[in-house]
């Protein structure tokens, strides 16, 4: 069964919220979500995000860093099953990590995988008391040592292959910030050094996804794209010729539809996706929530069959200048994980 719902649905997320934590408040920037975005280096055009600690509460996982890799495995099972680890760097490496390297999923807090034109960066929050063991463990496996506390541990990909053929590359450079307790890791040493200046208020961040990040709220996990990066995405260009066609002539039936600035598509705890687009202005969300909302219930060309198959709508509404739209995942769906790459007709621009 790909989707669990909660049992004991809010007390267990009470009982989460304060024993682990993973609600990480920052002040004026909202949501742990929020928080990471929007510290995320310039140019972001795609935001990843896996709330560990809050998919841990979710399984009823009982982790931490002496936990097994068989353990780990079968919990990063579930969260495949249930489609809520689709949006992580780490799952292939975990074993690994968890095992070298002193953090992984059954420990991390959360994470952000970030990417744009000019590199791609994952960022992790840990628990501060793990930071000291994560230097020793870089330092133990070969990663050069920065002079400065925050700089970058070298690695590259030779010594990452060497570790394990199992590591992506973005494990080729790491950086530990403990003023924010994270960890950052990259392929490229450059851009990880201006993800750190990012993260630190020293360089510029990323900017056009707030508003249908902080709508996302607290997400189990999440992908959150520009507009154009998601209009390129989802495009119904990438549907073969007579798919194309059908949908085109979807979309003269259905009504206007207006390029959006950013998107968002999101796993909630109560096992609902939330998508958010956001407009020009009020009128185009107007007119977008309209038709989109006949796109969402209708055929679903290139990817086969309908969106009734795969998920029921439960509500399409306008809000300023942002479309959000509720949906309920079939038995067995994988929503989030299926329509984060196109053809995905009610998300053309």
């Amino acid at each position: 069964m790909r989707r669990r719902f909660w049992a004991a649905g809010a007390a267990l997320l009470g009982l989460a919220l304060v024993v682990g934590g993973f609600l990480w408040w920052r002040g004026g920037d909202g949501t742990s979500y929020s928080w990471a975005v929007g510290h995320a280096p310039a140019g972001t055009q795609r935001a990843s995000w896996t709330d560990w600690a809050a998919v841990r509460a979710h399984e009823g996982a009982d982790l931490s860093a002496e936990s097994s890799s068989e353990d780990l495995a079968r919990f990063l099972r579930r969260t495949f099953d249930d489609d809520l680890s689709s949006t992580s760097a780490l799952v292939g490496s975990a074993s690994v990590l968890q095992q070298r390297f002193g953090f992984s999923p059954a420990t991390v807090d959360w994470e952000l995988f970030s990417q744009s034109d000019q590199g791609a960066v994952v960022m992790l929050r840990l628990p501060s008391s793990d930071l000291d063991a994560v230097a020793d463990h870089l330092r133990a496996l070969g990663y050069q040592q920065p002079a400065q506390a925050d700089g970058v541990w070298s690695g590259g990909p030779d010594l990452v292959s060497r570790i394990s053929p199992d590591l992506t590359p973005e494990l080729s450079y790491l950086a530990v910030d403990r003023d924010n307790s994270l960890v950052l890791a990259s392929d490229s040493s450059a851009f990880l050094s201006l993800a750190v200046q990012a993260v630190q208020g020293d360089g510029p961040r990323a900017s056009g996804l707030g508003s249908v990040v902080a709508d996302a709220g607290e997400p189990l996990s999440s992908a959150a794209y520009t507009g154009d990066y998601a209009c390129g995405a989802l495009a119904m260009a990438h549907a073969g010729a007579v798919d194309r066609a059908q949908g085109r002539r979807l979309l003269t039936a259905a009504g206007e539809v207006n390029p959006y600035t950013a998107f968002a598509m999101s796993d909630e705890p109560d096992g609902a996706v939330r998508i958010a687009f956001e407009f020009a202005d009020e009128h185009q969300a107007r007119t977008n929530a309209d038709t989109r909302a006949v796109l969402a219930r209708g055929p679903a060309p290139g990817q086969g069959g309908s969106f009734t198959d795969r998920f029921t709508t439960d509500s399409v509404s306008a809000d300023g200048a942002l479309v959000v739209m509720r949906v309920t995942p079939r038995e067995d769906a994988s929503v989030l994980s299926d329509l984060s790459t196109g053809p995905v007709l009610f998300a053309t621009c």
